[in-house]
């Protein structure tokens, strides 16, 4: 809260200094704090004591106030002061309960102190009439009530069971209500069955008084049931910042309820939280704004469940965050003070002057000047309805002569030819005097140009080069005179002498910007540059921006100019006496913008005609439009063909031709002018060409099983398919027929049809098309093609078959044609396994590689074609040659002399069961080369003379030979050059 108003305290100037060093304000070093006291005392004529103590100079005299009213200790009066402390003696709590203050005063003021309370605390006995007894079913719930007697100050209840001291220990069956003192048996069992007696005892006064018993009598056994919650807490308990809460909650039930906890809103308790579930009480100490919510106790047993809830809201007492503080202010000044306090609720504010309340009123305005009947003892008081707080502050004013100590006149005032000026005259004095002033000896002379202001101020209109000289503002009031002097010196004015201009670029160009002037050469100028109202920062802006001009020159330059560089240009030129500025266009021409509003206003299966809107064409007209156009099946965007061929500049719509059908597109447009071609616009929305008259190209076929008419053809690419359900209408009849037969194939990737059926002749000619559908309808057919049917299989074997060995893995098997075209396979046999190989084309003989030697197989030979294979032909039987040797030659030895080598090895000794060494085959390889293929030369003896140069390096192998075949190879024999 803000408190503005005037505050005054007359004091000289010399007396005020004289008391500065000793005098203080009263300050409360103790305050009183609120007291409980036990009635019994009082009997004993006991006394009080309120501490009150306070600090300053002169020493503070007190004074009390009980309910508001002020207290006068007098003689024989049991109200008494010692120093500042308030002493009551022979109590009486009917007339000395209630809320006391102390005041403390001095020559400053008075301050007042926070509140205190006396109560007292008592305990009466109980009514001694007897209790009825409690009649319970077992198994039943029960209260047994305390009723406590009259009573001030804080309760503890418990009971006792029959006889002290055994008292009733709270568990999940039995619990004793702090706040009625009331006892509850969740389920009453037969050991329950006694007299209970509530016990009461005082916090304060420690006195205890016990009640009439109660006798439990226990009736017949009851049967289950669900919780009944008994005690529960408020709907709304208001909690202190900081306190300790208890909530109570207690269920009856058979079989005995559990008590649980819950925050509503989910939040888990924090580990500060004690939930003593036996005694069915929820504890949250040291509460805080986070704690407050709702809260639910859960009563549960086999029987059921029950709830109650109740909501806990945060409160605080007023805490003062800013207080006033001890002030010195001139006569005729203006303040304010400023006090601020947290609380919930939100505090409300009071202030007092001297131990008084302030009526708002008395609470002025910061532009009214202060007076004599404002000087006292200030106090804030914040409070709402859980408390309040004091804070106070003094004020001091004092009266001065007047001084220029702090504010001198500037000692040299510059100002341009024909400027105008302000000189300030700002002296210390209170009461505020008579201002007045001189230009160098003389009083100065007011004129229509000239001026003294109301606070002293000078003023100069239109300066001339005669207001130059030294000027002094003199202040008078009633406790003295001082003065000061400056000087106003006289500058030419700064000019620019650059016009404005408008300046026409293009991008990428470079380009200066002007600022010329011309001014007082004993002046600095400075020069700053702007762009659309934005400073330039030289060194950033990637560098585009460069200072060119001289000393007095601002010029910049522009290199390298973008579009985003066109705008207003400000050069700014400051001195220390005056400022201006000129301002530049800057046109900027460079290639247009994005067109926009790219609409497909038609589309057909190879055409789609646009229109869009022109981008703004950056100063140079627009001369032509280029389209480009994508596909799910084109990478990025491509050119497309237009009609008209070149889209003029005037030209907002254009027909683009050559799409494919079926195929969704999207356009964009660029724009080109005499700078060059600028952004492409954003594409068009995608568009599906119409369907196009396609049909499968290749159409071919034949061949296949007896009895097949096989159709193939090429598939018809995704992007020509036209749309979904796409397949394949295939049409056919036979040679000379007049209709056609037709089938669906529905698949778009099918490439194949085979038309299966018992009465087609075998090889027999049919006229063939293919054509397509979709879920749009059927498309044209191709073109009618021939094809033949399927052949039929061999009906007769081959003849004259024949077979011999070649060696002991080779059999060469020999036939004679049979009148078709026709491919055979043959099959060999052995006694431990069959194979079969087949031939390719219209051959007459084969050769079986890879059997064994020393075997005799039996071969039969079959015809076959596309229909199937044919009957066997009569076995005939071949026994393979013996295997070749199997022992390399060795003992291999060589000579080189001039060009020849000579090689000598070992006769090689074939085994029983291998064929006669007949000869030997040298094989010879560059040594340098050993990927070229060998030279092989054949001997029926054990040496060979080869005529090689011995420049060049060899690898050479022999291997022996017989009818069976090769035989095992010699080593590798390595001859260096």
């Amino acid at each position: 809260m803000m408190l503005l108003w005037k505050l005054l305290v007359l004091q000289s100037l010399m007396g005020c200094l004289a008391e500065s060093s000793v005098l203080q304000s009263p300050v409360f070093s103790k305050q009183p704090g609120s007291i409980v006291y036990p009635v019994e005392t009082v009997e004993k004529n006991r006394e009080v004591v309120f501490s009150c103590e306070a600090q300053g100079s002169p020493p503070p005299m007190y004074r009390w106030k009980l309910n508001g009213t002020e207290i006068s200790p007098k003689s024989g009066s049991h109200y008494s002061l010692s120093g500042g402390n308030l002493r009551i003696s022979h109590l009486n709590k009917d007339q000395d309960a209630g809320t006391y203050q102390c005041l403390a005063s001095n020559s400053f003021g008075t301050i007042v102190s926070r509140e205190a309370s006396l109560t007292f605390a008592y305990l009466e006995n109980f009514k001694t009439h007897r209790r009825s007894s409690v009649s319970v079913r077992e198994g039943q719930g029960v209260v047994l009530l305390c009723g406590p007697p009259p009573h001030s100050g804080d309760l503890i209840f418990s009971w006792i069971f029959n006889e002290y001291p055994t008292f009733v220990k709270q568990d999940t069956r039995r619990f004793i209500s702090q706040e009625t003192g009331n006892l509850y048996i969740a389920k009453v069992e037969p050991s329950d069955v006694g007299n209970y007696t509530c016990v009461v005892t005082n916090t304060v006064t420690k006195t205890r008084v016990q009640g009439p018993p109660t006798p439990l009598v226990l009736r017949s056994v009851m049967g289950e049931y669900e919780p009944k919650i008994e005690v529960q807490f408020p709907e709304v308990v208001h909690v202190a910042k900081g306190s300790t809460v208890k909530l109570e909650c207690f269920a009856l039930g058979n079989p005995a309820p559990s008590i649980s906890w819950r925050r509503v809103d989910g939040i888990p308790f924090p580990r500060k939280v004690d939930m003593r579930k036996a005694s069915g009480v929820l504890e949250i100490p040291y509460f805080q704004q986070e704690d407050a919510g709702t809260y639910e106790c859960v009563a549960e047993n086999s029987r059921g469940m029950n709830t109650v809830k109740g909501k806990l809201s945060f409160y605080a007492p007023p805490h003062l965050i800013e207080k006033p503080l001890d002030v010195q202010k001139l006569i005729d000044d203006s303040m304010a003070w400023e006090c601020k306090a947290t609380g919930k609720p939100k505090p409300s504010y009071r202030w007092m002057k001297n131990g008084e309340n302030l009526e708002p009123a008395e609470v002025r305005s910061a532009n009214n000047r202060l007076t004599l009947s404002d000087t006292g003892m200030y106090q804030c008081v914040a409070g709402n309805k859980h408390g309040e707080v004091y804070s106070n502050a003094e004020l001091r004013v004092i009266a001065v002569a007047p001084d220029f100590s702090h504010n001198q006149l500037r000692s040299q005032t510059l100002v341009k030819v024909g400027g105008d000026v302000l000189i300030e005259c700002k002296p210390k004095m209170s009461p505020w005097g008579v201002i007045s002033w001189r230009k160098g000896s003389e009083p100065l002379r007011e004129n229509n140009r000239i001026s003294i202001l109301d606070n002293g101020n000078l003023r100069i209109w239109n300066a001339t080069k005669s207001d130059a000289g030294l000027y002094t503002c003199m202040a008078r009031n009633q406790f003295g005179v001082a003065s000061s002097t400056g000087s106003i010196t006289i500058k030419e004015p700064t000019i620019i002498t650059t016009l404005p201009a408008t300046l026409d670029v293009t991008v990428g160009e470079s380009v200066v910007l002007p600022c010329q002037v011309s001014h007082d050469p004993s002046l600095e100028l400075k020069f700053t540059w702007f762009f659309n109202e934005q400073l330039i920062h030289f060194g950033s802006h990637g560098g585009f921006f460069e200072k060119v001009g001289g000393h007095s020159a601002g010029d910049i330059m522009i290199r390298n100019i973008q579009l985003r560089h066109a705008g207003k240009y400000t050069c700014a030129v400051q001195t220390k006496v005056d400022s201006i500025s000129i301002a530049v266009d800057l046109v900027v021409r460079g290639p247009p913008g994005p067109p926009t509003s790219i609409h497909v206003e038609e589309i057909t299966d190879t055409t789609a005609s646009l229109s869009w809107r022109p981008g703004p064409d950056n100063h140079s007209p627009i001369t032509a439009y280029t389209i480009q156009a994508r596909t799910p099946f084109t990478l990025g965007w491509q050119a497309v063909t237009t009609v008209p061929e070149v889209v003029g500049g005037h030209r907002l719509t254009a027909t683009v031709i050559d799409l494919s059908p079926w195929v969704e597109y999207e356009f964009r447009v660029l724009a080109s002018n005499t700078i060059g071609t600028g952004e492409p616009s954003k594409p068009s929305k995608q568009a599906r060409t119409k369907a196009p008259k396609v049909t499968p190209a290749n159409v071919s076929g034949g061949g296949g099983s007896r009895s097949e008419l096989v159709i193939t053809w090429e598939p018809v690419p995704e992007e020509l398919q036209n749309g979904a359900g796409f397949g394949y209408v295939v049409a056919f009849r036979p040679h000379g027929a007049t209709g056609w037969m037709q089938a669906a194939v529905p698949s778009a990737e099918a490439s194949r049809y085979v038309f299966k059926n018992e009465s087609i002749q075998p090889f027999s000619p049919f006229h063939v098309k293919v054509g397509v559908y979709n879920n749009e309808g059927e498309g044209p057919f191709g073109p009618v093609t021939t094809i033949y049917s399927a052949e039929e299989e061999p009906g007769r074997a081959p003849t004259r078959v024949r077979a011999k060995s070649l060696s002991a893995s080779e059999i060469e098997v020999s036939w004679k044609a049979l009148p078709w075209n026709l491919r055979y396979w043959s099959r060999s046999e052995r006694e431990d396994m069959a194979s079969v190989q087949r031939t390719v084309g219209n051959q007459t003989s084969t050769i079986i590689r890879g059997v064994k030697g020393s075997t005799t197989y039996y071969i039969s030979l079959r015809a076959y074609n596309t229909a199937g294979t044919g009957p066997p032909s009569s076995t005939v039987n071949v026994t393979t040659k013996k295997p070749p040797p199997s022992q390399p030659p060795v003992k291999v030895m060589w000579n080189a002399s001039n060009s020849k080598i000579i090689l000598n090895w070992e006769q090689v000794k074939a085994l029983e069961n291998e064929s006669e060494v007949t000869g030997y085959k040298v094989s010879t390889q560059f040594l340098r080369n050993q990927h070229s293929r060998p030279s092989v030369m054949e001997t029926n003896t054990t040496s060979v003379e080869l005529a090689f140069p011995t420049d060049e390096g060899y690898i050479i192998q022999i291997k022996p030979f017989g009818e069976g075949g090769e035989g095992s190879s010699s080593r590798l024999i390595t001859i260096p050059s």
